[in-house]
């Protein structure tokens, strides 16, 4: 009678265990933040999360080129740092320029047709990729070769530093795309609280909009730009049409990003890096020479 009753407890028991994988595919499993799938989602397995684009429906941004005028304009400033300065009057030639940042959805069409590397970080860690991948987002962890590879790619290249400067400020000097008072929101930046984490979707900040109408160039990501760095170079640059040093050792960098505070916002300000590096806050857009 013992043994029975023993038998009893004993197949009650595995029973009960054999039951738990089945209980835990009808209730689900619990995922971490970087894990989080789309309600419609089946594949609770994966530990890929989907990108915001799918999970939103969004359609891409329409690819726009604003042409900017040949003539001359305002570059740098008397009150910024020694690299911005001296403030000069320059004229270009007409030129044409992405009226946003290139995106991660425009970008993925160029990997797909030349097997060229995706974006993403040098390490496997990357804590805020999952919130990096929507469809309209500017793509990131793109080096300068890569920005250069897929600019050409288009037909088109990178801007140079007079270029982005003119197509971001006007011709009339001021200090912001949407003029000479400051705006703390008035831009994708770190100094608000303004519902975004990371880089927001292109053309998300409408006062972040240049006299042209070339959007994101206070903030959101910094850009890849075609020229050298040199920090004297602004003194030193022809007035008409300047191209880039004819070598350095890093490449420029225009314009603010989501994690940028402090003075580094005006779109005087310059920054530097090898040009081989990748982060979560640089992006890039293209240019064309004349009008589009």
């Amino acid at each position: 009678m013992l043994e029975t009753k023993f038998k009893i407890v004993f197949l009650l028991a595995v029973l009960a265990f054999a039951a738990l994988p089945i209980m835990g595919i009808i209730r689900g499993t619990t995922l971490t933040p970087f894990e989080a799938a789309s309600p419609d989602s089946t594949d609770s397995s994966s530990p890929e999360p989907l990108d915001s684009s799918q999970v939103t429906r969004e359609e891409p941004v329409r690819e726009e080129m604003i042409s900017i005028p040949a003539g001359p304009f305002i570059r740098g400033t008397d009150h910024g740092g020694f690299d911005e300065r001296p403030q000069r009057t320059l004229v270009l030639d007409a030129f044409a320029i992405d009226r946003y940042e290139v995106t991660n959805f425009q970008y993925q069409q160029f990997v797909d047709a030349t097997g060229h590397r995706k974006s993403g970080p040098p390490s496997r860690y990357a804590k805020n990729m999952s919130k990096m991948r929507g469809m309209n987002q500017p793509v990131v962890y793109v080096s300068w070769d890569d920005a250069e590879t897929f600019c050409h790619w288009k037909g088109k290249r990178l801007p140079t530093e007079a270029e982005w400067e003119k197509a971001m400020r006007g011709t009339d000097g001021r200090l912001w795309p949407w003029g000479n008072l400051e705006q703390p929101n008035g831009a994708n930046w770190a100094r608000v609280q303004d519902g975004f984490e990371v880089a927001a979707p292109v053309g998300a900040f409408l006062p972040d909009t240049s006299p042209y109408g070339v959007m994101d160039g206070a903030g959101n990501v910094m850009e890849w730009v075609g020229d050298w760095y040199a920090e004297t170079y602004f003194k030193e640059a022809p007035e008409q049409n300047p191209q880039s040093p004819e070598y350095g050792t890093f490449r420029a960098l225009r314009g603010g990003g989501y994690a940028t505070t402090g003075a580094d916002i005006r779109i005087t300000s310059r920054s530097k890096m090898v040009q081989d590096f990748r982060d979560e806050t640089i992006g890039f857009r293209c240019a064309v020479s004349g009008a589009k």
